[in-house]
């Protein structure tokens, strides 16, 4: 018997793995946290299988239903949004896992972060802009920040940001970051990203939370904030695929034509 715990991706059934599928079609048992998963995602279930949304749950209770399946000798997918390698809640289910002896996978998915680019059509890692992504949240009311692990800190390098759980502490965010990044640093904030009802604002670190305000949203958002966001750039074109500097794969220099 194993659990495997599934990235589902942002919602999008279409973004799940080949691997996730499969596995969700072949187990007997599936959880899924339906707040932030599609039921759609786990569609693919068998017909038989015991499918629980596990919005609702304690972990206590998420785990005496994957005590139940080891008893009968029945695997599960334990199903996350995005990867769940990002704030999936899964190291405390691994510890209580390992301590009862039940094998598990990591099946990983693609993350909210890499799923926003993509509704944006744009690329977050910009040559001589920016080169580096930070994964980070608020603290809000969940588990708190370690200390040192502050936006302000982030802020100093420059790089692109991608925000979890901050969609109601715009005012904070603002006030973090434009010391740094500038009150006209492009902002973008993605609600339900992959999910049917899917919407971008854009604006700036000064006039974003009035436009999240008027939209009405108040939560399932990410917000990425970055220079690289910008419509347009003077930056250079990538040295990998400049006919002038030579690479492994390509050891001779070009002329351009």
């Amino acid at each position: 018997m194993t659990v495997f715990f599934v990235g589902a991706g942002p919602g999008d059934p279409e973004l799940l793995t080949l691997k996730a599928a499969r596995v969700i079609g072949a187990c007997p048992v599936c959880l899924y946290a339906g707040s932030l998963v599609p039921a759609e995602v786990v569609a693919c279930a068998p017909d038989d299988a015991l499918v629980m949304d596990t919005a609702p749950m304690t972990l206590d209770e998420t785990h005496g239903a994957i005590l139940d399946a080891h008893a009968k000798g029945q695997d599960v997918a334990r199903v996350h949004s995005g990867d769940p390698s990002l704030y999936g809640a899964i190291a405390e289910q691994i510890r209580r896992l390992k301590a009862d002896g039940i094998d598990y996978q990591i099946i990983p998915g693609v993350p909210a972060y890499a799923a926003a680019a993509a509704a944006l059509g744009t690329e977050l890692t910009v040559p001589e802009v920016a080169q580096s992504i930070i994964l980070t949240r608020m603290s809000m009311k969940s588990t708190g920040m370690p200390a040192g692990e502050t936006l302000e800190n982030f802020a100093q390098t420059g790089a692109t940001l991608a925000i979890h759980l901050g969609i109601r502490a715009l005012r904070e965010i603002e006030r973090q970051l434009v010391p740094h990044y500038g009150a006209e640093c492009p902002v973008a904030v993605i609600y339900r990203v992959g999910w049917p009802d899917q919407l971008i604002i854009r604006g700036t670190l000064t006039d974003v939370r009035e436009k999240v305000r008027a939209a009405k949203i108040t939560r399932t958002a990410l917000i990425l904030v970055g220079p690289a966001l910008a419509d347009s750039h003077g930056f250079p074109d990538s040295a990998l695929y400049d006919a002038a500097k030579p690479h492994v794969l390509r050891p001779r220099a070009k002329a351009n034509s």
